[in-house]
């Protein structure tokens, strides 16, 4: 630029008329111009400001030292915007990197909680797993007892029968009359009065009682008259005459007689009675059976059952059953 400018020098000095006359140019120029700041100072303002290139055309104009004015300018202004920029990401970097860590501490947190929570859950597996082995253990122990107790209450039951087995039990006969007769007599007047074909024989009797011992005057019914009998067979004898005749009374009252069961075994037949009492309305010929099972005829054939639920299954099976035994089961 300094050759060019010698250069530009040289050449105006040449083509000019003389030197003299290109100071003297020169010299009115500059008064001119300066005469036209004096007027004007916000021209004189434009003129000492850096000029503001728009176009290329604006660029071109200048001076060699407008122009790096202007470049240095340019160059100034980008090296602003770019480090206002290089700050800008500097800074989303920094919140990209610790919300990075953020969520890295986040994620290492969850998996240990991940693991101590798998913990737990095998933990409490283990231990419901043994708790349901502990459980079967004790149903089964349960069970196993309580098969034991019902075995055992079977068998007291069985024993307590097997004591009564000779006793013959009497219902039905009005509480009083046996203070004037006595109950050896009363039951000689039963089997005169029902059983002719027995009246002949000689019943021994070894004792007499109703049956429990105290009367409860909130009882609607007479309590019980229990026979005992020297032998198991005179009392077989008097039962089978009593099937046979099917109503047996004293004095007109009709009465009951039955085999002297344990409490357990008369509870357990008493839930026949009502089934037992509809199957004999429609002639089936129902029996029960020690120990409280029940027995009847239907389509030619002996059918047993132990207990209520494997009468229902059964009558499922036959419409003319279940019709008879509605609402009973």
């Amino acid at each position: 630029m300094p050759a060019l400018r010698k250069y530009s020098t040289a050449v105006t000095r040449q083509t000019l008329p003389g030197h003299g006359e290109y100071n003297s140019l020169r010299k009115k120029k500059t008064t001119s111009k300066m005469k036209k700041l004096r007027n004007h100072p916000q021209a004189n303002q434009q003129e000492n400001s850096p000029k503001t290139v728009n176009n290329e055309t604006d660029l071109c104009s200048l001076t060699d030292l407008e122009f790096k004015r202007e470049i240095v300018k340019i160059l100034k202004e980008l090296r602003e915007d770019m480090n206002s920029k290089a700050d800008t990401l500097r800074k989303e970097l920094e919140n990209i990197r610790r919300s990075q860590e953020k969520l890295e501490h986040s994620f290492a947190e969850m998996q240990t909680e991940l693991r101590a929570v798998k913990t737990r859950m095998n933990n409490a597996e283990e231990r419901i797993s043994d708790m349901e082995d502990r459980i079967m253990e004790i149903t089964q122990s349960g069970q196993q007892t309580e098969n034991q107790i019902k075995k055992e209450e079977s068998n007291i039951r069985d024993l307590w029968d097997n004591a009564k087995q000779a006793n013959l039990r009497i219902i039905g006969i009005p509480e009083g009359v046996e203070k004037d007769k006595g109950m050896e007599n009363i039951f000689q007047e039963i089997i005169t009065g029902n059983f002719p074909n027995l009246k002949d024989t000689e019943f021994k009797i070894q004792e007499a009682q109703r049956a429990p011992n105290k009367l409860n005057p909130n009882r609607p019914t007479p309590r019980h008259i229990i026979i005992k009998m020297a032998k198991v067979s005179d009392r077989e004898r008097i039962l089978k005459a009593a099937r046979e005749k099917q109503n047996v009374t004293y004095k007109g009252t009709p009465i009951r007689l039955s085999t002297d069961f344990s409490t357990e075994t008369l509870q357990a037949r008493r839930e026949w009675q009502e089934i037992f009492k509809v199957l004999k309305g429609k002639n089936m010929q129902p029996r029960m059976l020690y120990p409280a099972r029940i027995s009847f005829k239907i389509e030619g054939q002996i059918k047993i059952f132990s207990n209520k639920q494997k009468l229902k299954e059964y009558s499922n099976t036959k419409p003319r059953l279940k019709d008879i035994l509605k609402g009973l089961l």
